[in-house]
């Protein structure tokens, strides 16, 4: 995505956040202006986890909330968008069409932060042809899958994503091959793949954060527990099994590129990905020597890993240099199109003849 600092900030402040309660922003803005309304989900439920992340990388990286379109589909994944980043432009779309609302918002005017949140059944069911062509297309934006294997407003059916085996609460076994959806990105030239667990918030807020530094479409496979239909024994996400299989890759750190890293790490420890806008994300391995920009090794690693019945976390692919995303493609010009007047849309003879010619 564009630059936190190439948004309107009302002349904010480009110093560190002081401390405090009041603390504010390079935007100038308290942490309570990235908030939302209160949360009507579930008492645990993993979603508010995530959305609290969301709130805490937005207000680190300064992005002013009045330049940000937050998108969703259906299912309760698709109401989180409520609780967070109140003053953002919002759109709750029909069931699996968010992807299609989010390419609009962003060609109608690029300047905008775009952040889908999708759920499992919104994204790998009846929206898997809207998500499949969107990481074709590269749109730039992130896009977030709420991750819980379930059909939460429908009571608990499972969903494509759930694992082979696991059990539902009234003891039926899925039998179906589950759909990995950081497979499919991976697979379909995504160039930011990422898995985390709602629970582990110092994972998933820098890969959030990388997320919206990343030029292009940025994947987030979020496990994301249902305590109501899919935290209980034989589930296989749920809170205990994510957290007794969770194989994290690395730690990861974020250093925007509007600080100086102040970390020293021993050489050979860490692996730094540069972002786009000159943000950085450092790997430092936890297990094996893993290199996130292999991309035929993160498709093997997710593999390997489901095999082994184990959840594997952390910068799963990324490839710096990516490809053309979707905004470059149509070459949009830098002011908004819904801006635009008559005088500079309507095309002259020359114009039109020449695109004319250019289809026969």
């Amino acid at each position: 995505m564009s630059n936190p600092s190439d948004t309107p900030s009302s002349g904010a402040p480009s110093a560190p956040a002081a401390a405090g309660p009041e603390a504010t922003n390079r935007a100038g803005l308290t942490k309570n202006a990235y908030e939302g309304l209160p949360s009507t989900l579930c008492a645990g439920c993993g979603h508010d986890s995530i959305t609290r992340n969301i709130i805490t990388a937005f207000w680190d990286l300064g992005v002013n909330p009045r330049f940000v379109a937050k998108l969703s589909g259906i299912g309760c994944s698709s109401k989180t968008p409520a609780y967070f980043l109140r003053e953002s432009h919002g759109f709750n779309s029909v069931h699996g069409r968010m992807p299609s609302v989010a390419t609009g918002a962003k060609l109608a005017n690029r300047k905008l932060h775009i952040i889908g949140v999708s759920g499992d059944g919104d994204t790998a069911s009846i929206g898997m042809g809207q998500f499949v062509h969107t990481l074709r297309r590269n749109l730039d934006a992130v896009y977030i899958i709420e991750n819980n294997g379930v059909y939460g407003l429908t009571k608990g059916q499972f969903s494509a994503t759930a694992d082979v085996g696991s059990v539902l609460k009234k003891g039926e076994i899925n039998e179906l091959q589950d759909i990995d959806c950081c497979i499919t990105a991976i697979q379909l030239g995504c160039n930011y793949v990422g898995r985390s667990f709602s629970g582990d918030s110092k994972q998933l807020t820098p890969l959030i954060k990388g997320a919206i530094g990343h030029a292009g479409t940025a994947i987030l496979d979020v496990i994301s527990p249902c305590v109501t239909f899919n935290n209980h024994e034989g589930s296989t996400k749920s809170f205990t099994a994510a957290k007794a299989h969770d194989i994290p890759l690395h730690e990861i750190g974020f250093h925007p590129y509007f600080e100086t890293p102040q970390v020293e790490i021993k050489a050979g420890e860490v692996r730094e990905v540069e972002l786009p806008d000159g943000s950085v994300l450092t790997l430092k391995k936890l297990k094996d020597d893993y290199d996130p920009t292999d991309r035929l090794r993160a498709i093997e690693a997710i593999l390997e890993a489901k095999e082994k019945k184990q959840l594997l976390t952390g910068l799963i692919y990324a490839n710096p240099k990516g490809n053309v995303g979707q905004v470059e493609h149509h070459k949009l010009v830098d002011k908004p199109l819904w801006s635009l007047g008559e005088k500079e849309t309507r095309l002259s003879k020359e114009i039109f003849e020449k695109i004319q010619n250019s289809y026969r």
